[in-house]
């Protein structure tokens, strides 16, 4: 899927050529390698030791708050020491042969040396830390959440899909590797974040710098964090692959409204309360347009599902082919069918909005004096923070003219009521604004046409599998990972969990949160398939 920039035109004569495809990828030079480390991970005692690490890591609570403290200001990072403990202990060799540094106390970067140092590295990452545990939720929980428990078929807890399975899975990786006297040629380089699950500043934040520093601006080949799965969402004969290639942006919006104070008994006809009220009514009633855009990630994965999905719906397929030979109705048409069929595409193909946070009033008899909302964005991949200011912006003016309150919009004084009512402010909440990201290019000689080709080469070689086809279908993800932080690091970026969507019992982040162990060796074999391609072809 070549962009032509964000938004750019496609022209096609064939339908396949609407979502290209590479063939599977395997080591040619390290195949004897390969060999050896296939009967490795099939041998009953390695998997077993293998899930027995996993299921260690999951019993060391890493969780991540919203109201973590600085590293060094607060005991509760103390447990990722813990973590780090176990790693090292169960992991020796890689802690030993690798060079070990830590950022910012719980940091990890493992440093694999190539012997050609005009290649540059290659980077991968995960994360060491877990949303918490909901108290009220740990009774319903078939095994406890920091259990790790091993049942035969699924290991259980906090982490086995989301993200202690990718940490250990890639350690395991190295591991195998060291085991079998592998040495690259180009640089490979690990990166451990702490607090993904929080806002990612104290970990993958001084990670991203750190590496910056050390390899310069866009001084990696690629980056592989986690992201996107496989499955057979159309039909079990064709397995759809699907890493992420960009990122909607992000933006917490907080809406404060300031009023007079006084005594309720004597209260107004609406108190600050009741404005900022209509402003969040205001909001939900004027939510994002949608938009589909050619050339753009949801497109493109649209495109790939209408042309190898056996059982997509065949009245979006044709929209869909329409759109792909230029047919702008069509696409408008294909636009609404998605909307329609697939509710997800509500949040794909808009820039999304969900109040999240109200605060407001002291006291039963006073008047609240200041009132605030918090609205959640995630950027559209064709939007902008500009852009969303503005619709925020144009949403609230009417309601403030019509309560005479002054506006401040976003550091900017813009022009509504005289003030004599009150004020609003529109600001960023945290001053966490996020652009859309930049979207990995997909050309020929990229980089991801190997992610692609290990991707179809691990899943076609995997004990069991019967399809007829496997598709690798780029999409836009729609939540934020470890990776916004690393934008500068390089302009490959691949946000890939090569996990099977059968093979996580419940999802992550929720109760009952466990992963398939066979399926979980698929991941290890990923990883080092992807090593061997990497260094043998870039």
């Amino acid at each position: 899927m070549q962009h032509q920039g964000r938004l750019g035109n496609l022209t096609r004569e064939k339908p396949t050529d609407f979502c290209p495809q590479t063939e599977p990828l395997n080591p040619k030079a390290h195949a004897d390698l390969e060999r050896r480390l296939a009967l490795d991970f099939q041998d009953s005692g390695y998997k077993h030791k293998a899930y027995d690490a996993l299921s260690g890591a999951i019993q060391v609570p890493t969780e991540s708050y919203d109201d973590l403290g600085p590293v060094g200001e607060d005991e509760r990072w103390e447990t990722f020491g813990q973590l780090h403990e176990y790693l090292e202990k169960t992991f020796p060799n890689v802690f030993e042969k690798l060079q070990v540094t830590k950022v910012n106390t719980y940091g990890i970067v493992l440093r694999w040396k190539g012997s050609d140092e005009s290649l540059r590295p290659v980077l991968m990452t995960a994360h060491q830390d877990v949303v918490p545990v909901e108290p009220a939720t740990v009774d319903q929980w078939i095994h406890p959440p920091y259990s790790g428990h091993f049942d035969g078929e699924w290991i259980w807890g906090r982490g086995s899909c989301d993200d202690k399975s990718d940490l250990v899975a890639s350690l395991h990786a190295i591991d195998a590797l060291l085991k079998h006297g592998f040495e690259p040629k180009r640089t490979f380089v690990w990166a451990y974040g702490f607090d993904e699950e929080a806002a990612g500043t104290e970990g993958a934040g001084h990670l991203a710098t750190y590496l910056e520093q050390q390899y310069g601006t866009h001084g990696f080949e690629l980056m592989l964090d986690e992201g996107g799965s496989y499955g057979t969402p159309y039909g079990d004969d064709v397995v759809f692959a699907v890493p992420a290639l960009s990122e909607k942006g992000y933006l917490d919006i907080r809406i404060e409204v300031s009023t007079k104070g006084g005594h309720s008994s004597v209260p107004p006809k609406h108190t600050a309360i009741g404005i900022l009220s209509s402003m969040i009514v205001a909001v939900e009633e004027n939510p994002h347009e949608p938009e589909l855009v050619r050339g753009g990630s949801p497109y493109n994965s649209t495109m790939c599902a209408a042309v190898f999905g056996p059982s997509y719906p065949s009245h979006i397929r044709k929209l869909a082919l329409k759109a792909g030979y230029g047919d702008d109705e069509a696409l408008h048409d294909l636009r609404d069918a998605l909307l329609e069929t697939f509710p997800r595409f509500e949040a794909i193909l808009r820039t999304t909005q969900a109040v999240d946070l109200v605060q407001g009033g002291v006291k039963v008899n006073a008047l609240p004096e200041k009132v605030s909302a918090v609205v959640n964005h995630r950027i559209a991949e064709h939007s902008s923070v500009r852009e969303l200011q503005k619709h925020m912006t144009d949403t609230i003016l009417p309601i403030a003219k019509k309560y005479d309150l002054s506006v401040d919009a976003f550091g900017v004084s813009v022009s509504a009521g005289s003030g004599q009512g009150g004020r609003v402010a529109l600001s960023d909440a945290w001053g966490t604004a996020l652009e859309p990201s930049p979207v990995t290019p997909t050309g020929k000689d990229d980089p991801y046409q190997i992610l692609a080709g290990t991707i179809k080469a691990t899943i076609e070689s995997s004990e069991g599998y019967n399809a007829k086809g496997i598709v690798v279908a780029p999409l836009l993800a729609i939540g934020n990972t470890d990776t916004r932080y690393y934008w500068n690091v390089t302009k490959n970026i691949f946000r890939y969990h090569h996990l099977h969507e059968n093979d996580r019992y419940n999802g992550a982040h929720t109760v009952n949160e466990a992963v398939r162990a066979e399926g979980w060796i698929e991941s290890i074999r990923f990883y080092t398939k992807f090593v061997l391609n990497v260094d043998e072809n870039l």
